[in-house]
């Protein structure tokens, strides 16, 4: 797992991943929902919060608010690399674009508004050339 900032930049490798996201919040996990439909999911104080497709959403009845792309940073980043989120953040937050961030074990995971996906995949992609 990579740490060095640098590195991690020069070999971000977005990849935008087909589909439309959202994320749902519900007090219980829903009973008739296959676990292996939920991308994520992060047990809060006030329930479950999931990252969910966007149809498995609307198929539950869940409420979602807003509906994002999800682009994947294929570098392996480790955990305990400093700076990669905020310039990653940083970058999409001088083109006016918002994005929720998730760190996983092998990648980061952005979740950004559709509208803006696109514009957010060139960002992070010139952002990998310039290191």
């Amino acid at each position: 797992m990579e740490k060095k900032l640098e590195r991690l930049l020069a070999n971000l490798s977005p990849e935008m991943k087909q589909g439309d996201y959202v994320f749902c919040t519900s007090k219980e996990l829903p009973a008739n929902i296959n676990l292996m439909d939920i991308r994520c999911f992060f047990k809060e104080e006030e329930g479950y919060s999931m990252v969910i497709q966007k149809e498995i959403a609307e198929e539950h009845n869940l409420d979602f608010d807003l509906i994002t792309s999800w682009i994947e940073l294929g570098v392996y980043s480790s955990l305990s690399a400093i700076g990669l989120t905020a310039r990653v953040a940083n970058a999409l937050t001088e083109e006016g674009i918002s994005c929720n961030c998730i760190a996983a074990y092998h990648h980061d995971h952005l979740f950004i508004d559709k509208e803006s996906a696109p514009r957010a995949l060139d960002i992070l992609q010139r952002l990998s050339k310039e290191n």
